[in-house]
């Protein structure tokens, strides 16, 4: 296994990988169908001829630009374990604090309901459900693929009782008359004209539906800011994740709009990425 690692990583590395070593532990862990810490123990181990042919395959493909959590069918999020596959966006450590965000907003009631639009994987929604215990959420999610992958992910995590996923358009496929105490969100933000210049293994492989934006990266952020209220409890909540380069126009629009106690979450780099607001009717401010 070292010889394969060994050359592995410099090649994968001349081919693009900004994570060579990570690429090629993982793939050859699922190569040889065991835990990544087992290479470890069993450096000297020999492959056999078919985890040889597995690996080739893959490092070809990751050669090539396919994500590897396309090419090992999964992800782990909030220490949780998501299916992903081609068609669906895959879940990022910055969404992490999307959900942390939330529960701390919800802590402290009884019996919450949140709202999350764009679902993809079912990441948010499942991470939410798993972390509070009485929590309900609505989760709507258009496009088919990334749909089926949120079934599936609500229901191996065995929260489909209190994830509802319903098929449809962001607020249009909400049911009449609901109300929330918090929508969250992780919407497309990425400008159009930043598009071609991101990196092979999103912008060729990921769905550009959930990362274009529009030309300013705000099309689908103004939608959550201007029809959110309609659909907030009195002192709910508004988040979602934003690029950094639009945080400050974010902020302002949630500002135009009435919200009150706006703020700009960073991320661990530092970064601004979350945008904050609450509609009128609350005092406590999201930690």
């Amino acid at each position: 296994m070292k010889r394969i690692l060994d050359w592995t990583i410099p090649y994968l590395k001349e081919h693009g990988s900004e994570t060579p070593r990570l690429d090629a532990e993982v793939l050859l862990a699922f190569a040889r169908k065991c835990p990544r810490i087992r290479l470890y123990t069993d450096y000297d181990q020999p492959l056999t001829n078919q985890q040889r042919s597995v690996m080739r395959d893959l490092v070809r493909r990751r050669a090539n630009a396919e994500p590897v959590a396309y090419l090992v069918g999964h992800r782990e999020f909030f220490s949780l374990d998501f299916e992903v596959g081609p068609g669906v966006f895959i879940p990022r450590p910055d969404t992490e604090l999307l959900v942390m965000a939330t529960l701390d907003a919800i802590q402290e009631i009884e019996s919450p309901h949140v709202l999350e639009l764009c679902s993809g994987s079912g990441c948010i929604p499942v991470s939410i459900a798993k972390n509070h215990a009485t929590v309900q959420v609505t989760a709507i999610e258009r496009e088919p693929i990334p749909f089926a992958f949120s079934q599936k992910n609500i229901k191996k995590h065995g929260v489909d009782q209190r994830v509802e996923l319903i098929q449809g358009n962001l607020f249009e496929a909400v049911p009449k008359g609901r109300r929330f105490h918090v929508v969250v969100s992780n919407p497309p933000y990425v400008l159009s004209s930043v598009i071609p210049t991101l990196q092979a293994d999103v912008r060729d492989h990921e769905p550009i539906a959930a990362l274009d934006g529009g030309a300013d990266g705000l099309d689908a952020i103004r939608h959550l800011v201007e029809q959110s209220p309609k659909h907030l409890h009195p002192g709910g909540w508004l988040m979602f994740e934003l690029d950094p380069t639009i945080a400050d126009a974010s902020a302002a629009l949630l500002k135009q709009h009435g919200y009150q106690q706006v703020e700009i979450k960073t991320d661990l780099a530092g970064e601004p990425r979350i945008a904050v607001g609450r509609v009128e009717g609350g005092e406590r401010r999201v930690e």
